[in-house]
């Protein structure tokens, strides 16, 4: 029997217990035990991620999760491409009438030449859609095989190009073929992109060592650099410099080293540069030092097209500058007179496309496991945006004028169609993307 207690100053009351029970111990309060989960994610370390790991994770948000992304993908590569190719063949029309008519005038040929630079331009923009096609069919096996010879066709196209080469305006990078002129580096770049890819990709957690990234990688890339510097194109060797840099950093090589690297070409770029009396009135009128003799004159008269172009610019056609105003205003400074002509919006245009270009691409890239289409890709990514963002920033002033075309738009049949060719390559690997990612072990 046990008693209870009602309240303060009252008897206490019995309180009778089931029968068949015992009095024990007090029931003790059931143990929760916590259910088991996966262990917790280690603290970062102060400083947060490594630069590499917060560019991965960036990429990552760009990828494609399913089939859908990986064809969207795929078109939007391909769509671009021909926008931007479509935008050149116009703009090239536009820039080179004025000029074509001028020397044309009383000539026989009359409006025949009006035309031919734009003629000329359509050709290999043809060739080139249709090398992109055919490229596009095959798979990184083909890649793999052609690599050791593409690098070696293209090292001995610089080598004939030091003989029998062509000299524009004191750079020497031209072969002739009758009426027709290429130049062999923009082939060069192709082959590097491939070339870097086939050998990285064999390294494996070898890359992280210095001595297994630089060889062969910096000896081969660095004979073609040296023949296209041989020929004294400084800007076509810079485009080459990234495409390395970009091979090494998709390949897993170190920070460190790639920095060393980068500073080494700088210094190297500037030896060249005070070496040259060429190269030092380009910097000098780029710094508004000396612009005697009309060293200022081209790249004010750039400055000035894209002033006066305002929003929506003066129209097709309309431009100015380009009235003997501006110098290879069809080649290398034609981004000036797509600002004149159709204003902030239409560069715009320019800036967004490449813009869709290079998600695509990164896509394609992160989708893939295999280290040689990453590689590829990367190179690729990196040559074409990174020479768009040099003749952009020579055009508006954030570089002195060094003579890169604007792939896709600048005049100059090789670059189209060697651009067209790599663009080939990148939707190949699109076309043969995994649909998911293989589960992590």
């Amino acid at each position: 029997m046990v008693t209870t207690s009602t309240g303060k100053g009252r008897k206490p009351t019995a309180r009778r217990r089931p029968a068949g029970t015992r009095p024990g111990p007090a029931a003790a309060k059931p143990v929760t035990t916590a259910s088991p989960g996966p262990a917790a994610a280690p603290t970062p370390k102060k400083g947060g991620l490594r630069l590499k790991e917060r560019f991965t994770s960036f990429m990552v948000l760009l990828e494609g999760s399913d089939a859908k992304a990986t064809g969207s993908s795929y078109y939007m590569i391909l769509g671009t491409t021909l926008a931007l190719t479509a935008i050149g063949l116009m703009m090239v029309l536009s820039a080179s009438s004025v000029e074509a008519i001028a020397a044309a005038a009383g000539s026989a040929a009359g409006a025949a030449t009006t035309f031919d630079l734009f003629v000329k331009q359509m050709m290999f923009a043809a060739i080139g859609v249709v090398l992109m096609l055919g490229l596009s069919r095959f798979g990184p096996r083909f890649y793999r095989v052609i690599a050791w010879p593409a690098l070696g066709a293209a090292i001995v196209l610089l080598v004939l190009v030091l003989f029998i080469g062509v000299e524009v305006n004191g750079n020497k990078n031209w072969l002739a073929f009758g009426p027709v002129t290429g130049q062999p580096s923009e082939a060069a770049k192709l082959a590097m992109a491939v070339w870097f890819a086939a050998v990285l990709s064999r390294k494996g957690p070898l890359i992280t060592q210095w001595k297994h990234a630089v060889v062969p990688v910096v000896p081969g890339g660095g004979i073609l650099i040296g023949l296209v510097l041989l020929g004294h194109d400084l800007g076509t060797v810079i485009i080459m410099g990234l495409i390395m840099l970009a091979a090494l950093f998709f390949a897993g090589a170190r920070l460190k080293l790639l920095g060393l690297m980068s500073l080494a070409a700088a210094a190297a770029a500037a030896v060249f540069s005070i070496g040259s009396g060429n190269r030092t009135s380009r910097i000098s009128a780029w710094l508004q030092l000396d612009c005697s003799a009309g060293l200022c004159d081209q790249a004010n008269a750039g400055m000035y097209a894209l002033a006066s172009g305002g929003w929506f610019g003066v129209g097709i056609g309309q431009s100015r500058q380009k009235w003997n105003w501006i110098p290879e205003a069809h080649n290398d400074f034609i981004f000036a007179i797509i600002g004149e002509e159709f204003g902030l919006l239409g560069t715009l245009v320019v800036l967004v496309l490449f813009g869709i270009l290079a998600v695509a691409t990164v896509r394609v890239t992160m989708r893939h496991t295999q280290p040689f289409i990453r590689i590829v890709c990367g190179c690729i990514l990196v040559w074409i945006t990174g020479q768009a963002a040099v003749n952009i920033a020579m055009v508006t002033g954030l570089l002195p004028v060094i003579g890169v075309p604007l792939p896709f738009i600048s005049y100059g049949g090789s670059s189209l169609t060697f651009t067209l060719a790599a663009v080939g390559v990148l939707l190949s690997f699109a076309r043969t993307i995994p649909e998911r990612e293989p589960a992590a072990p």
